[in-house]
Parts: structure tokens; C-alpha cells; sequence
């Protein structure tokens, strides 16, 4: 598995996909290696192109460029942040009350057929002030949803499971693109970072490259370690979801974005994750192979529609 500067493992893509058994199977072997370890990859040959890529940045730039007035036209009330704007400090790590120093955007899943989940899901919200912002943010949408099934299939792989055990339970998944960004820091900060540390609630995230330093992983050392972007790869790690169902054998591992050095504080950061998230009907009970026989398993039995709700309560975006 080749290291790399960003301080996690870089796996390539293209050898799942390349249609050979031996490298197809390296590839399983190194991810399952690497999220039974830190719980991150970086990912090289992925299903986004770089134009793809610019174009998402530009657009992402040119909405969070916007007057605040106008920005906030686009924020819903009543949808816990699931769609459109949410305004500067509203979201907070689990067990923390400091807001994060951000503002970001959702896109959710569009159910094009007569799925009933979609009477789930709200509207995406169309920005009218930016002719190709929802259309370049859901092409990105569906590029790292189809990346983040391959990935899924290679842990299916690699637990022991039917490859496309994961399809249907992430088919019109409540996944969530979301765009964020760190504003420049004009004062003293109260803490040192803009995003405490945390784990992501989902199956996977998948990060495309942020346009600045500053994330951190927790090894297990307990150290924290820099991950610097590269920009032919994303990021993907484990989310709580996966760690749950897995009985704790996949890592959702600590991470955090900390400030920058004060001679950057003028600058802005963005970064955009893609939270592959399942249908709200899958159970995430742990998986029988994954549980030590004569062991109880570590987690209560929950859907993930149930969990997901859990957890917004705890990071500020819905109100019990």
C-alpha cells in the first residue's frame, strides 16, 4: 500500500474496476487493511473528472461570494439543515456546544421514479441567483454516490459478504453533498479549531480535495495527524454507520479542521464532503460475522433512519 505526504494510505480505484481478479483483490485487501487501521483512504482514479471538480469549486465560490441577505433567502426553517443554506456557527460537534466556524450548502437525493422514499426526502432547493450551481452540484452528487457504491462493494468484499450486498440499501440513499465554507478569521478565536473533532454519522464520506490545509485525523497512537489534499485524489473514511454495523471492526475514526496559522487567518477554506448515507429502513444491527461467538454485540440493534435522527439531535440540527 503506497503512503503518501497526506500522512493515510492511497488506494487506486481503477484496480477494483480494472476487470483482473489479482488486482481487484489487492484492492480489497489494502482498503480493508487501511479502514481496520485509521479508517482513511485516499482514493486516486475516482469517477469525478477535474473539470468536473473546477466547476464544482466555481460554483460552490460564487454562492458562499454572495451578499448574506441573499444567501440566507436560501435557508429553510423546519428541515433540521437537510437542504439548501445553513448559516455561519448553526452546527456543533457531538458533546460540544462552541458552533463550528463554518456556513455550507446540501444537496440531497433526487428519486426519479416512483420509489415511495422519495415522499421522504424535501425538495432540493434551486438557487436562482446561479444558473449552474444545481446543476453541477448534483452531477458531482451522482459521480461520488456511483464512486462511493464501488468503494462499498469492495468492504462488502471484504467482510465476507455478497459484493452488492450494500446496492439496494443505498439505491435513493439519504446521502448528502455538502459544500462548506470557513471564513476568514477576524478575531481571536476561541478555540484553535473550525471544526471540533467529531466522526461523520454515515456509511462512508467521501472528501473531494479542500482547497486549504488544516484537516486532522486521530491515529492510534492518539496523535493527531495532518492530511494534506492532493489533487488527484479524495479522501474516504468510515462513518459511525458502518463502524456500528461492522461490530466496531471498521474504524470511524476522529477528525477535526483546525485553524490556520495566524498569517493565513485572512483566507478562506472549502471543502466538499459527500455523505453516502443508506435508506432510512436499513438496519444497522451488527453483522453476525463480525461478532466474536459467545459475545454480545457492542451496539443495540437500530435503523439507520432512527440513528441519523440520534445524532442530528446531538449536533445541533434538530431540535427534540
Amino acid at each position: 500500500m503506497e503512503k503518501h505526504i497526506m500522512g493515510i494510505p492511497s488506494v487506486d480505484l481503477a484496480d477494483f474496476l480494472s476487470g483482473d481478479a489479482s488486482r481487484k483483490a489487492h484492492f480489497v485487501e489494502q482498503l480493508g487493511k487501511a479502514y481496520t487501521g485509521i479508517g482513511f483512504v485516499a482514493l486516486k482514479n475516482h469517477l469525478l473528472s477535474e473539470k468536473l471538480v473546477e466547476d464544482l469549486y466555481k460554483e460552490v465560490q460564487s454562492f458562499f461570494n454572495l451578499d448574506e441577505a441573499t444567501k440566507k433567502s436560501y435557508e429553510v426553517p423546519g428541515l433540521a439543515g437537510q437542504r439548501g443554506y445553513v448559516s455561519f456557527g448553526k452546527e456543533h460537534a457531538k458533546d460540544s456546544n462552541a458552533g463550528d466556524l463554518k456556513e455550507f450548502w446540501h444537496f440531497g437525493q433526487e428519486v426519479g421514479d416512483n420509489d415511495p422514499i422519495k415522499s421522504e426526502y424535501p425538495e432540493n432547493v434551486i438557487v436562482s441567483d446561479l444558473p449552474r450551481f444545481n446543476e453541477v452540484g448534483m452531477e458531482a452528487y451522482q459521480r461520488l454516490e456511483d464512486t462511493g457504491r464501488e468503494v462499498l462493494r469492495a468492504i462488502a468484499l471484504f467482510l465476507g459478504l455478497d459484493e452488492n450486498y450494500f446496492d439496494k440499501k443505498i439505491k435513493h440513499g439519504n446521502s448528502i453533498l455538502r459544500p462548506i465554507h470557513y471564513p476568514p478569521i477576524t478575531s481571536e478565536p476561541k478555540s484553535a479549531v473550525r471544526a471540533g473533532q467529531h466522526e461523520d454519522i454515515n456509511l462512508i464520506t467521501l472528501l473531494i480535495g479542500a482547497s486549504a490545509d488544516g484537516l486532522e485525523v486521530l491515529n492510534k497512537q492518539n496523535e493527531w495527524v495532518a492530511v494534506t489534499a492532493l489533487p488527484d485524489h479524495i479522501v474516504v473514511n468510515v462513518g459511525d454507520m458502518l463502524q456500528r454495523l461492522t461490530n466496531n471492526k471498521l474504524k470511524s475514526t476522529t477528525h477535526r479542521v483546525v485553524n490556520p496559522p495566524r498569517e493565513k487567518w485572512g483566507t478562506s477554506r472549502f471543502s466538499i464532503p459527500f455523505f453516502l448515507h443508506p435508506r432510512s429502513e436499513m438496519r444497522l444491527d451488527c453483522l453476525p460475522s463480525c461478532v466474536e461467538e459467545g459475545k454480545k454485540p457492542d451496539f443495540e440493534p437500530i435503523s439507520a433512519g432512527e440513528y441519523l435522527e440520534e445524532r442530528l439531535i446531538e449536533i445541533g440540527l434538530l431540535k427534540k
